[in-house]
C-alpha cells in the first residue's frame, strides 16, 4: 500500500503544474490612450473570502501596471464608496458598475467574474465605459486550479509521514488517510500557492492584448 501512496504522490507532483488559456477583444477604434482613470471594482462569482478576491484583483492590477497604467491603493477606493454610502449586491452588472464609476469619478471600470472555481476554473473580465455602459475590452480564460490534486498530495504526504513517525501503519490506515483527505479537502479557503499561480497565469493571458496606456492613467482597485 505504501507503494500505491507513493505512486499517487508522484502523479500529483507531475499534474500540479496545471495549464491555462485565455483570449481578449477590444472595441474597434476606441482610443485607450485617453483613459485617465480605471477602477477595478469587483471580483464576483463563486470565489469566497476577501483574501482570495484581493489576490485575484491584484493580479489584474499588476498586468495593468505592465501596460503603463498607475495603480491606486485599493483601500482609498473603498473609503470613498463608504463615504458615499454606496451599497450594491452585484457590482458586475452594467448599471451598478456605471453607478460606481460615477461615484469614483472615473471614465471606465473593470469587473472580474469567476463562475467556476473547482479543479477546472473559468474567469472573465471586462472594461465598461461609464458614460454609455458599453464594453471596451473583454477577456476570458480557463484553466486547472490544482485544488483536488493538491488535496491528494497533502493527504498522501500526511499518510506516508505518519507511517514513518509511528514506525509503520497498516495498509488500511494509510489508504484511509489519503481518502479522508480527499473527501474533506475541497471546502472553500484562501488561494493555495498552486491556485494563485494558475490564476495569475490566466490573468496574464487575458490581459496580453489589452492596449497600452503609457501616461497619465490611474487604475483603482476594490475588493
Amino acid at each position: 500500500m505504501k507503494t500505491i501512496v507513493l505512486n499517487v504522490l508522484l502523479v500529483a507532483l507531475i499534474l500540479l503544474g496545471g495549464c491555462s488559456k485565455g483570449e481578449s477583444y477590444v472595441r474597434a477604434g476606441y482610443d485607450f490612450s485617453k483613459l485617465t482613470k480605471v477602477a477595478v471594482v469587483e471580483v464576483a462569482g463563486v470565489v469566497q473570502g476577501d483574501a482570495a478576491k484581493n489576490q485575484i484583483a491584484d493580479f489584474f492590477s499588476m498586468e495593468l501596471l505592465k501596460k503603463g497604467y498607475t495603480v491606486v491603493e485599493r483601500t482609498q477606493v473603498q473609503t470613498l464608496l463608504d463615504e458615499q454610502d454606496f451599497q450594491a449586491s452585484d457590482l458586475t452588472s452594467a448599471d451598478n458598475a456605471v453607478q460606481v464609476g460615477k461615484i469614483l469619478n472615473v471614465p471606465v471600470v473593470l469587473v472580474v467574474n469567476i463562475p467556476r472555481y473547482d479543479e477546472e476554473m473559468s474567469m472573465t473580465a471586462k472594461m465598461i465605459d461609464v458614460e454609455d455602459a458599453s464594453i471596451l475590452w473583454m477577456g476570458s480564460a480557463s484553466g486547472t486550479t490544482g485544488r483536488t490534486l493538491a488535496t491528494i498530495f497533502g493527504a498522501a504526504s500526511g499518510a506516508v509521514v505518519g507511517a514513518v513517525v509511528s514506525g509503520g501503519e497498516s495498509d488500511d490506515q494509510l489508504l484511509g488517510g489519503v481518502i479522508g483527505g480527499i473527501l474533506g479537502g475541497t471546502a472553500g479557503r484562501a488561494l493555495s500557492p498552486q491556485q494563485a499561480e494558475h490564476l495569475q497565469k490566466m490573468a496574464k493571458k487575458m490581459c496580453k492584448d489589452l492596449p497600452l496606456r503609457f501616461a497619465g492613467s490611474t487604475i483603482m482597485t476594490l475588493r
